[in-house]
């Protein structure tokens, strides 16, 4: 099975098509909240625009009905030794643990691993929402659980608790059970990491990306060098990174073009040789089958163009190429004269006589109109279809 690879696609497809059973030594998955929020992202380098849902239709129950199959092909592809790690809130983390008790067995649950974080923003009659649940199960009866990899220190006061325990009881049992241990203290379950801020040279702009910090304790406590771990909600790859940091190897798994584009990247940056990205689309129909969001990237990136960063009031443009070209995506066959009408008049607002529309293919209408706003106007308007640009591409 090939490792130091990331596959784009839906996870319950890659797992099945493409990792054996019993393979894989550890996961962490992070998938999206049951919040009913929707997230827009402008990635680092602002050319790249990708939003979001973690918004389920017909509720909790669809939620976990889309969940479970995915679950059940981790569990499947992790090792009879190996251990997952499942990442939520308090919008679904009830019915999830009860949703992995029946697959991996309820005497397979390790943990409930509160992380705290501060933050801004308080309801006003309730407690502030300052933690994230991350529940931890095994396969089986035995586990990687490398403890000492993942010591905390002592706090001031257990230090001073310990030495009076220690000079109280004389006996030389009693004083070797409270001595504390010089590689620091057994971990506990709440993990107090500040979430990646603003300013930090990790973040990607990947509004649920998570510190790296987060991922380091779970990845040294539950597996060893040269271990598969295995995210198959990767983002923007927080968890390969790490896992290729600590000498493990890893696969990542999205259904985001533009995420996986963005994992090959940040893993080159350090230092991953011949990141290969399996899954990315390629033709007309899987280009067809992309989110919106997703074909506009896809269309900037291979015109070397910019998203604009407005999804809401952006006036009909949904970009620039060659710098200052407006240009306009249309996901959509057959894109009629009405389409090239209304562009004439955004690009006329913004003062400009040249402009694109791309789409998988235009009307008769439509090459007629342009013709028209070039006689009459003097406007330079481009009808580019999807296979031009695979072609050139």
């Amino acid at each position: 099975m090939e490792t130091n690879i990331i596959y784009c696609g839906d996870n319950i497809e890659v797992m099945r098509r493409y990792l054996l059973d019993n393979s894989v030594d550890l996961i962490y998955a992070d998938p999206p909240f049951f919040s009913n929020k929707q997230y827009e992202v402008l990635w680092g380098d602002g050319y790249e625009l990708r939003s979001f849902e973690d918004r389920w239709k017909g509720g909790i129950q669809n939620y976990i009905a889309w969940m479970e199959p995915r679950l059940r092909e981790c569990h499947r592809v992790l090792k009879e030794t190996g251990s997952m790690y499942l990442h939520c809130d308090t919008h679904a983390n009830a019915h999830l643990r009860i949703l992995m008790d029946k697959i991996f067995g309820e005497k397979n649950f390790q943990n409930e691993v509160i992380w705290y974080y501060r933050g801004g923003g308080v309801p006003k009659k309730a407690f502030a929402n300052r933690h994230d649940t991350i529940f931890f199960y095994t396969k089986g009866d035995e586990n990687t659980f490398n403890v000492d990899d993942v010591r905390q220190e002592y706090s001031e006061d257990s230090l001073e608790r310990l030495k009076y325990v220690a000079r109280a009881f004389r006996g030389k049992r009693i004083y070797d059970k409270y001595r504390p241990n010089p590689k620091g203290k057994h971990p506990d379950d709440v993990w107090q990491i500040q979430p990646t801020m603003p300013s930090s040279k990790e973040r990607f702009g990947y509004p649920t990306q998570k510190p790296e910090r987060l991922l380091e304790p779970i990845i040294k406590a539950s597996s060893n060098p040269m271990d598969i771990v295995l995210d198959p909600f990767c983002g923007c790859g927080t968890t390969i990174a790490v896992a290729h940091r600590l000498g493990r190897r890893w696969i990542g798994i999205d259904v985001s073009p533009t995420a996986c584009k963005l994992m090959a990247k940040r893993m080159r940056t350090i230092g991953a040789k011949e990141v290969k990205i399996i899954g990315l689309p390629k033709t007309v129909d899987e280009l067809k089958a992309l989110q919106p969001f997703e074909f506009q990237n896809w269309v900037f990136e291979k015109l070397h163009g910019r998203v604009n960063p407005k999804k809401v009031g952006d006036m009909g443009i949904d970009g620039w190429v060659e710098l200052d070209v407006p240009t306009q995506v249309k996901q959509s066959d057959n894109v009629g004269r009405n389409v090239v009408d209304n562009f004439e008049t955004a690009i006329e607002r913004l003062g400009k006589k040249r402009g694109v529309i791309v789409a998988f293919s235009f009307s008769k209408g439509a090459y007629e109109e342009v013709a028209r706003a070039k006689n009459e106007k003097g406007y330079d308007i481009k009808l580019k279809t999807v296979e031009e640009i695979l072609k050139e591409t």
